[in-house]
């Protein structure tokens, strides 16, 4: 399935434009991360874009969540590998992250809400404004972001990044799609 084909059944399962725009960092963090890491950019950004793909059927049943997301994906026909990785994005489920998507992922999912309360938290609201130093200091403040796990997102350590590294190329990825997300 090609990228305009996902986006489109993102949309069809999704309702909610902070989903979808949350939808969108993750798909270009993925696609930061693989270009890092020579790796499939199209696979990488299609896990970024439709892991949550699930989550207006499964918001109140966070057991179900990425389970029923994974399933539908295969269905659509979606390889293993990117069914996996959403599966295991939901650390509810305890499932081991093996690849190097997997673990990715994981790591992303959480990171796009740092950034993105980095960027409300400025007068000008724009991801432009923030900066990987400030990010760095509000890191440990449990008021701060408090819906995005520190140990998620540290796990990118798993990735053989530092914070501050994947920072850097979390924050660079969502600037490339400010626009599309109205920030």
């Amino acid at each position: 399935m090609h990228r305009e084909q996902a986006y489109e059944l993102l949309t069809q399962h999704l309702t909610t434009q902070n989903l979808i725009n949350h939808s969108l960092a993750v798909e270009a963090v993925m696609r930061r991360l693989a270009r890092h890491f020579n790796e499939d950019e199209e696979l990488w950004g299609l896990a970024g874009l439709l892991h949550d793909i699930d989550y207006d059927n499964t918001k109140d049943d966070p057991e179900k969540h990425s389970l029923m997301g994974a399933e539908m994906l295969a269905e659509q026909g979606f390889s293993d590998e990117l069914v996996y990785a959403v599966k295991v994005h939901n650390e509810i489920h305890g499932l081991p992250r093996e690849s190097l998507l997997d673990k990715a992922l994981y790591a992303t999912d959480p990171l796009t809400g740092l950034i993105v309360a980095g960027a409300l938290i400025r007068p000008e609201k724009k991801l432009e404004a923030v900066k990987v130093k400030s990010l760095l200091k509000r890191f440990n403040e449990k008021s701060f972001a408090k819906g995005a796990n520190r140990d998620q997102i540290s796990s990118c350590s798993e990735l053989g990044l530092s914070l501050e590294e994947f920072l850097n190329m979390g924050l660079e990825a969502m600037q490339g799609v400010a626009v599309e997300m109205g920030l």
